[in-house]
């Protein structure tokens, strides 16, 4: 039987990871500090004889070499993972994501782990052109954020080849849906704008809406992470759907979704925000991953979870 460490578990996407590992019969553990990760999100599946919660850091290395013992897989969600945070506290971001994906890694090693799925962003591009963004493109980090996912990247692909350590890499486009907090400051897009409208108050703009992004719904990002565990890829990938939507699209969407009839405030765009981002999925594809959920069908899922 399979037997995987999610950390980040109780978090938004680890969650969703744990879940469907459970349901594949595979034994669980999950590590979190509940810094931004959620107990209500993993209570379902605490009762499962199955999975083991342990509330602790990836700062604790000793920690995560016990843990780690007779682990096939490593699933690397811990992260803070916030472009505003890491610019408000570049010191915090750096220890969590770069050193915390060291000592994940030494972990990894050190108990002969068969792969790390890796959770990147694609932050790494920047406002690199051209569209769609390829994995074999330069990458322009322009926030603490995107240093610290690139830097993971490289140790990754370091202790793949000094150590024979077998990773994955999956930069994450713009991913939602159920569970991701919608009440923090740094709240992503789409939660931010759902919990606005259903509360009547009108979804804000950063710029004029005209900018793009890759929405993927978490249900095939958690696919993304089980296809690269098993297979025999290495490497970084691109996770997205592969198709572009504007912000304004997006809110028209919601709206529609909702039935509501709020108007959306515009407001000066912010430094940090790159202006265009798409994937490209080729590469991805090669191992079986193919995006099912369209951007329509996940929100009504997501709408659907918030108002619980």
């Amino acid at each position: 039987m399979k037997k995987a460490a999610v950390t980040g578990g109780a978090g938004f996407i680890g969650s969703n990871v744990v879940e469907e590992l459970v349901k594949r019969g595979w034994w669980v553990t999950i590590i979190d500090n509940l810094s931004s990760g959620k107990r209500e999100n993993i209570k379902h599946l605490l009762s499962c004889d199955k999975v083991e919660f342990v509330e602790g850091s990836i700062l604790i290395l000793p920690l995560l070499q016990k843990l780690f013992k007779n682990v096939d897989y490593v699933f690397h969600q811990a992260a803070i993972s916030s472009i505003p945070k890491s610019i408000d506290n570049p010191n915090a971001c750096h220890e969590v994501n770069t050193t915390g994906t060291l000592n994940v890694l030494i972990a990894a090693r050190d108990n002969g782990v068969k792969k790390m799925v890796y959770a990147s962003s694609s932050s790494v591009y920047g406002s690199t052109s051209p569209l769609p963004r390829k994995e074999d493109m330069p990458p322009n980090p322009q926030s603490p954020y995107a240093v610290t996912k690139l830097t993971g990247e490289y140790y990754c692909q370091v202790f793949e080849k000094v150590y024979g350590l077998p990773t994955v890499c999956l930069r994450y486009f713009n991913v939602y849906g159920p569970r991701q907090a919608s009440d923090s400051q740094h709240a992503a897009v789409i939660p931010k704008f759902i919990k606005r409208v259903i509360e009547g108050k009108s979804p804000i703009i950063f710029g004029d809406g005209q900018q793009t992004r890759d929405f993927v719904f978490v249900k095939d990002v958690i696919e993304a992470n089980v296809l690269a565990a098993e297979s025999l890829a290495c490497g970084v990938f691109n996770v997205g759907m592969g198709k572009s939507t504007t912000i304004n699209e997006l809110v028209n969407l919601v709206l529609n979704t909702t039935g509501s009839n709020v108007q959306p405030i515009y407001q000066a765009p912010r430094l940090e925000d790159i202006k265009y981002s798409v994937a490209d999925i080729s590469k991805i594809k090669a191992f079986g991953y193919e995006p099912k959920c369209s951007v329509e069908e996940g929100l009504k899922q997501t709408i659907r979870n918030l108002k619980r």
